[in-house]
């Protein structure tokens, strides 16, 4: 608890309720946004005329279309981060970033907070257009679990991006698994999506730490590979079709949206939670 003596407010005070209070606005907005996602998360259910194709689909596509992803996920981690870091640059993005907190600390004010939002998601756009033409063009071609090695790595570029821009590593194991738990709660329905996103919040807010994080990574990285197989099960299956593999194709910037918009809404969240422990500290 802090004392001032002769009834004066130091301007630092004033300075750090300012930015207190800055966060506390943008934790606000997060929180609103968030809620309107639970509530369609909640609310989704997969439409009957899906639900009967996705019937008509041979099991054992399914089980390849698992297999797939987890393979994708996995040289995507172990070989294909070096391939993507070329596809931005790490360093200018850190340096980016430490602008902007800079500016954070110094002005503390909600315009330079709703900047680092903003600035997270400029690559979108980018992204977004690229997914979009390689689905669609291998759609043509009636390429569907072949694609999606490409799509994980362009979702993945997006997520690595992103964690640079709020000053993570995502080349850390602790990260890469947080990255991952945020991709299976991107697409989860209902309970799911509640659970999911309970475990994401107390992983960003009490840190990571676990007995065998190569383990850990290995079963997260099935149950995030389980989730995209069973979300994009029809899409990838229409994509590998002759003449209507178009159709599977365009789903493709419909996922990337759907996922980057809540992983970069986590991100924001962790890095005003962290702005406000902080402030915390240095009161108490």
């Amino acid at each position: 608890m802090e004392i001032f003596k002769g009834g004066r407010i130091p301007a630092e005070h004033k300075k750090r309720e300012k930015k207190k209070a800055a966060y506390e606005k943008e934790f606000r907005y997060l929180m609103s946004q968030e809620e309107k996602m639970r509530k369609t998360a909640e609310q989704k259910t997969d439409p009957a005329w899906k639900k009967n194709l996705e019937q008509r689909i041979p099991p054992k596509v399914q089980v390849n279309l698992q297999k797939a992803f987890c393979t994708a996920f996995s040289v995507v981690f172990e070989q294909g981060e070096g391939l993507i870091g070329k596809t931005f640059n790490r360093e200018t993005i850190l340096e980016d970033y430490s602008i902007q907190d800079y500016a954070v600390q110094v002005k503390g004010s909600h315009k330079q907070i709703k900047n680092m939002r903003k600035k997270a998601g400029a690559p979108d756009l980018r992204n977004l257009a690229i997914t979009t033409a390689e689905g669609i063009g291998l759609g043509a071609l009636g390429i569907g679990i072949p694609d999606i090695v490409f799509f994980t790595g362009f979702i993945l570029k997006g997520v690595y991006e992103t964690s640079l821009h709020y000053g993570y590593d995502y080349m850390l194991p602790e990260e890469k698994l947080l990255i991952l738990k945020l991709l299976e709660a991107a697409l989860a329905k209902g309970e799911d999506w509640n659970r999911l996103n309970g475990e994401v919040d107390s992983w960003m807010e009490q840190g990571m730490g676990t007995a065998d994080m190569e383990q850990e990574l290995k079963a997260q990285m099935k149950r995030t590979a389980d989730a995209f197989a069973l979300d994009m099960l029809l899409m990838k299956f229409i994509q590998g079709l002759p003449l209507v593999g178009v159709l599977g194709g365009v789903g493709n910037p419909v996922y990337y949206k759907k996922i980057m918009k809540y992983v970069r809404l986590k991100y924001q969240k962790r890095y005003v939670l962290n702005g406000l422990e902080k402030i915390k500290k240095d009161q108490s």
